[in-house]
């Protein structure tokens, strides 16, 4: 990614996140993804994305841990068919589930399309509605209004380390 791209704040955690997948098209791929698409035919049909930007937005998933490209050779290819890639999400990938659950549930109470939900979210085990939720390190859930965020050992490390090296 472009350095001149990245935040100007380094101790913001969504600043730094954003900086990775905060354009539109990164998380449409990456829903894409989860949606079990691999290959770039099937992230441009779906998206109906330009060549160049999908291009572009899958080198920066990969470069960033997102995703993986692997080398694969398609099926209906002889002699002179040449190796392509598909797109795998990585952990880090894997971890952005919630984030897109939690668009997708404001998307559905404050973009309604009036005719209900599409999709919905489910338990794999019992296909019953799941929702999104706040928990405690003891496992207890607690209500949004209660969450506050607040400054953590990794702010105040950076702090320190900045204003010795005069950063």
């Amino acid at each position: 990614m472009n350095r001149k791209a990245r935040t100007s704040d380094p101790t913001c955690a969504i600043a730094r996140s954003l900086d990775v997948i905060g354009e539109r098209w990164s998380l449409l791929i990456i829903r894409d993804a989860f949606y079990g698409r691999t290959t770039f035919n099937e992230f441009r049909a779906s998206l109906g994305i330009s060549t160049d930007i999908l291009t572009v937005r899958l080198n920066t998933l990969v470069d960033e841990g997102v995703l993986e490209r692997r080398p694969y050779r398609p099926e209906a290819g002889g002699p002179g068919s040449r190796e392509r890639y598909d797109y795998h999400l990585t952990q880090a990938g894997c971890q952005l589930r919630p984030v897109l659950g939690a668009l997708l549930e404001w998307g559905n109470t404050n973009r309604p399309t009036g005719c209900g939900p599409s999709p919905v979210l489910v338990d794999t085990r019992t296909n019953r509605p799941v929702r999104l939720a706040f928990v405690d390190e003891d496992g207890g859930e607690v209500d949004v209004a209660q969450v506050d965020s607040v400054l953590g050992p990794g702010y105040f490390a950076w702090m320190a380390q900045a204003s010795q090296t005069g950063s």
